[in-house]
């Protein structure tokens, strides 16, 4: 992976995001982190320059508002140009019974974790098209291949997710564009351990860590590394894929 390329990561601040970005930095990309909390994306981009890579912090941008996502684009053109790599891994989690469920918190649910990724891949898009060459990984869950009671509006918006990677990937294959989506199984972040404290897992991390194949919680670098490898010129031959990350809880 060239120097030059630009990946863009959404929710960079943190948790998986945040593995991410470190990873592709490493790999040579320039990363640009786009959160709403802009002081977890500064620190990132600081920890990341620190290493002798270089990454630009765009805090402060809800990724369900189209106008902060065209917004932010613009900047970063402004600054990087063209972005060639785009991770759409903001996403807002919740549990509620079904029929606990509101229309306010449904919508907000797909805001963030649908409408989102597809306000990001309409304003990067272009730039793929224009250089003939882009990757696309989509940050969904596994609890959209299994069901989760308690989470139906998070699973239907990951469902989503999913359906809207393997569609443009068809649409976009032409162009030189791969685009994929990793379904986390169970991570060790800051989200998980605070669903955790709200018993809301049904048990302990470590509990369903002891119900998983591998036996351990997954980490964000699990999930930094497929993305690496999918965002890569080694990986040019595989599109609309669901690449599982989940130690085998889901196969």
């Amino acid at each position: 992976m060239t120097a030059q390329r630009t990946a863009l990561v959404t929710g960079g601040g943190s948790g998986i995001g945040r593995a991410i970005a470190h990873r592709l930095a490493e790999d040579g990309l320039t990363i640009a982190i786009v959160d709403l909390d802009t002081d977890s994306a500064e620190r990132v981009a600081e920890g990341i320059n620190a290493k002798g890579h270089q990454a630009f912090a765009y805090g402060g941008v809800d990724v369900s508002e189209r106008s902060q996502v065209d917004d932010v684009v613009q900047q970063v053109h402004r600054t990087l140009g063209a972005v060639q790599v785009l991770v759409n891994n903001a996403g807002l989690t919740g549990f509620k019974k079904f029929l606990h469920i509101t229309d306010e918190i449904w919508d907000r649910i797909m805001a963030v974790n649908l409408s989102g990724p597809f306000y990001f891949c309409q304003a990067l898009v272009p730039d793929m098209i224009e250089a003939g060459w882009g990757r696309i990984v989509n940050i969904s869950s596994s609890s959209a291949q299994s069901g989760q009671q308690y989470m139906t509006h998070y699973v239907a918006s990951k469902a989503g997710l999913i359906g809207l990677t393997k569609s443009l990937a068809l649409e976009l294959g032409p162009e030189g564009i791969t685009v994929n989506t990793i379904p986390p199984g169970f991570v060790d972040t800051p989200m998980l351990r605070k669903s955790e404290e709200h018993g809301l897992l049904g048990g302990t991390v470590d509990h369903h860590a002891d119900l998983t194949p591998v036996r351990r919680p997954g980490k964000p670098e699990d999930i930094a590394a497929a993305c690496a490898f999918l965002v890569s010129e080694d990986a040019g031959y595989i599109t609309g894929q669901v690449i599982g990350v989940n130690g085998g809880r889901n196969t």
